[in-house]
């Protein structure tokens, strides 16, 4: 009796023993993955046809190019979640990558993005990092825009900030954001001295507004301060508007403190989700110190301003395919732009057709 009792004791633990080898691990939960991206080109004709002259007569960022079909940019996003923490990297190939990292060289020029984040609360999070700058109301990706031109607001603004930043929900729609960053647009600054960047928001279903703020000393020493008011409004399921404020206001080194400011309103039109309209109307005053487009005039020499309506039809015949003809007009105070003699005009207009694909 004993020793069947025995031998049933050893059985069981070598039962035991097999069990527990055999048992499936608890895996790890898994994050999340999503990539995503977008193509688009275009063709854009100033009628001036400036060549005579070597001149676009365009004073904004990436359509710079006059009778020609461009690239503008090709991009490729990925993102990875998995609890707290994450990371964004996004990477971008073209004249509109290459003009928003100006202030690299080489392969830096191709990352628009890149930070890592982390949720220490529902209602905190923190970023560390390359992003987009907050201050305004267009951005780099041409899917994420209406216009496919962009506005001097936008052109002149800050483009990105790399430094450490904290996202605030405060509940009921309202948040904080706020952090230190390099001079605006330069990934790397050694012994320059850090900004601080800012935003106020309130979101609900039908208006958003955000009051944004970048400050601090640029690579040359001079002090920048920037306050902007973006805000939108859905007024129906067919129309809602835009709005977009900045001012800039610079003390040099030297002295002589100047400011540049814009303001624009952008009127949104969807009769169907296949087609809408919008119309961009842009002022844009530099007539200040000319710390813009320079200086006009022999006594007290002073800049300029310019007017900008620009009018887009968005017309998407596919999913993640949105056809881009655009008419726009820039009309200055002073003559800033060229005729095809060589002499200068006070206004150009130009008609450019654009493809977006995203997904």
């Amino acid at each position: 009796m004993k020793g069947k009792l025995l031998l049933a004791t050893k059985a069981l633990f070598i039962s035991t023993a097999i069990f527990a080898q055999t048992e499936p691990e608890t895996e790890e939960p898994k994050g999340e993955l999503q990539i995503n991206g977008s193509v688009d080109a275009y063709y854009r004709y100033n009628f001036a046809n400036a060549k005579s002259a070597g001149a676009f007569n365009n004073k904004t960022s990436f359509t710079n190019s006059q009778n020609s079909i461009e690239l503008g940019m090709a991009s490729l996003k990925a993102s990875y979640t998995k609890g707290k923490a994450g990371v964004v990297v996004d990477l971008g190939f073209g004249t509109r990558a290459t003009e928003f990292s100006y202030a690299e060289s080489g392969i830096l020029q191709a990352v628009k993005q890149a930070y890592v984040t982390y949720n220490p609360t529902d209602n905190i999070r923190i970023s560390a990092g390359k992003w987009g700058t907050h201050l305004g109301y267009e951005v780099l990706d041409p899917q994420l825009n209406r216009n496919y031109s962009m506005s001097y607001m936008f052109s002149y603004g800050p483009f990105s900030h790399t430094g450490l930043k904290a996202d605030f929900t405060l509940g009921n729609g309202f948040g904080l954001m706020a952090g230190v960053a390099n001079p605006t647009d330069f990934l790397s600054a050694s012994f320059a001295k850090k900004n601080a960047i800012a935003q106020f928001s309130k979101t609900s279903e039908h208006v958003n507004a955000f009051l944004n703020y970048v400050g601090g000393k640029d690579t040359a020493g001079n002090n920048i301060n920037q306050i902007g008011l973006t805000a939108t409004a859905k007024i129906s399921d067919m129309f809602s508007l835009g709005y977009d404020g900045t001012v800039k206001m610079i003390d040099p080194v030297g002295g002589g403190s100047g400011k540049w400011w814009g303001s624009a309103l952008y009127l949104n039109l969807d009769p169907t989700e296949k087609f809408g309209i919008t119309l961009r109307g842009e002022y844009f005053d530099d007539k200040d110190k000319g710390l813009v487009f320079g200086t006009y005039g022999d006594v007290d020499p002073k800049g300029t301003s310019i007017t900008q309506a620009t009018l887009s039809f968005n017309i998407k015949p596919v999913s993640g395919l949105a056809i881009i003809p655009e008419f726009r007009i820039d009309s200055a105070k002073d003559p800033i732009f060229k005729k095809n003699d060589g002499s200068d005009t006070k206004s150009a207009a130009s008609v450019l057709v654009a493809a977006v694909y995203s997904f």
